[in-house]
């Protein structure tokens, strides 16, 4: 029996975006002729996956109908939620839909995340197929790769997960890692038998709700639209609350794969950092006298540059009215100025510099320093710089 992919695509993707009214959802937004859901779609054309379920809502209908059909995938479910529910509800709803038979193999994934190396992915997956039982959860970890406190960790003994812990500070988030801990990737692999048990077991009031909302769900061109007044009555639960840390039943799929969730427009940067070379155009360089930048991705609202600056280059004391900045450091160790603070950053440390921040960077040493910047707003131009002090004499 092939391995049925859904995927969670209802996301509102707010952590990118704090203060907008109308934002993009991060599966959706284009990253340079790519998004997330793209990538997805394409990981569930693999031979050992059979025709995916999408479980979104009525906003992002539209969208996902077109990524389908960009993506040339004719054969397809979408379970729309009428109302925000959580993960619980929104992964047993898709489960119960009438074509799946009981013990088939459901693989969730998010639509969101970035996945390399998918060879070793789907292997780990069709490895551990026959070990699927009516009552079992495989859930997938990812080797850290730095302390992190922007992602869940799970312990285990053997292939069993002893222990989840909820985004740690980075001290705890150290420790765990001594301990071999993984991050919980948030993908999950069981059969239909094995949720429908588990929800009965642990939470019957979902488990009610949502039979009732697919059983009176209107079907029409390949969308079960759930019905909203059983829908709504569901318990509003994470997955990971709601059976994760009920169950004991739960086993590990460790994998070593470069995976992120682009949740934070540090990890944006460092992915456009890591695949530079495809973002690189010698006409988008521009020189200054402090060094130079390289814009590598104009966005919708957003602006992604690699700034290089030269020995003893300093850039202007400056602010900014329309955007705010997120930077990661890549190369060398600048001397940063924010409001009334000064230090001094290293590699792989990132700074936020909010909208009308008065910042600078200057580059003491004598190695050059490099910098990915995304600029984040709504007027993303040169000419929205108000400059304070300029040792190149640019200030009037």
């Amino acid at each position: 029996m092939k391995i049925r992919p859904v995927i969670l695509c209802g996301g509102a993707g707010t952590r990118l975006w704090p203060n907008a009214k109308k934002h993009q959802a991060k599966q959706f937004i284009d990253f340079g002729n790519w998004t997330l859901l793209g990538k997805t779609l394409e990981r569930v054309k693999a031979s050992l996956f059979d025709a995916p379920i999408i479980s979104t809502n009525a906003k992002y209908l539209r969208q996902v109908k077109q990524h389908l059909k960009k993506h040339r995938i004719r054969k397809f479910k979408i379970v729309l939620e009428p109302s925000k529910r959580n993960t619980a509800p929104a992964i047993l709803s898709t489960a119960l839909i009438k074509d799946i038979p009981n013990e088939q193999p459901l693989m969730f994934l998010a639509a969101d995340h970035l996945i390399e190396k998918v060879g070793l992915f789907n292997k780990a997956i069709k490895k551990n197929q026959n070990k699927l039982t009516q009552n079992n959860i495989f859930i997938f970890g990812i080797k850290p790769t730095m302390p992190s406190s922007e992602f869940g960790y799970f312990l285990t003994k053997n292939i069993k997960v002893t222990k989840f812990i909820e985004k740690p500070k980075e001290a705890k988030a150290k420790q765990i890692i001594k301990k071999k801990g993984y991050w919980n990737s948030g993908m999950f692999y069981l059969r239909k038998d094995s949720i429908i048990n588990n929800f009965k077991k642990y939470q019957p009031n979902i488990y009610r709700n949502c039979n009732k909302a697919v059983t009176k769900a209107k079907y029409k061109s390949n969308v079960y639209y759930l019905n909203k007044q059983a829908f709504t009555k569901a318990t509003a639960k994470s997955f990971d609350y709601a059976i994760l840390e009920k169950t004991k039943d739960i086993n590990a799929i460790k994998l070593d794969i470069p995976w992120s969730d682009l949740g934070s427009w540090k990890e944006i940067c460092k992915m456009y950092g890591r695949n530079k070379r495809h973002y690189f155009k010698k006409k988008n360089v521009f020189h200054r006298p402090w060094g130079s930048y390289v814009n590598l991705f104009n966005g919708k609202e957003f602006l992604i540059k690699e700034l290089y600056v030269k020995p003893k280059g300093i850039l202007s004391l400056q602010k900014h009215h329309h955007r705010a900045e997120h930077w990661v450091v890549t190369q060398g160790k600048p001397k940063i100025t924010l409001n009334k603070k000064y230090f001094t950053m290293k590699p792989d440390e990132t700074i936020f510099i909010p909208l009308g921040a008065i910042h600078r960077i200057e580059n003491p040493y004598k190695k050059p320093v490099k910098i990915i910047e995304a600029q984040v707003g709504s007027i993303l131009k040169e000419t929205d710089i108000v400059r304070y002090q300029d040792v190149y004499g640019r200030v009037k």
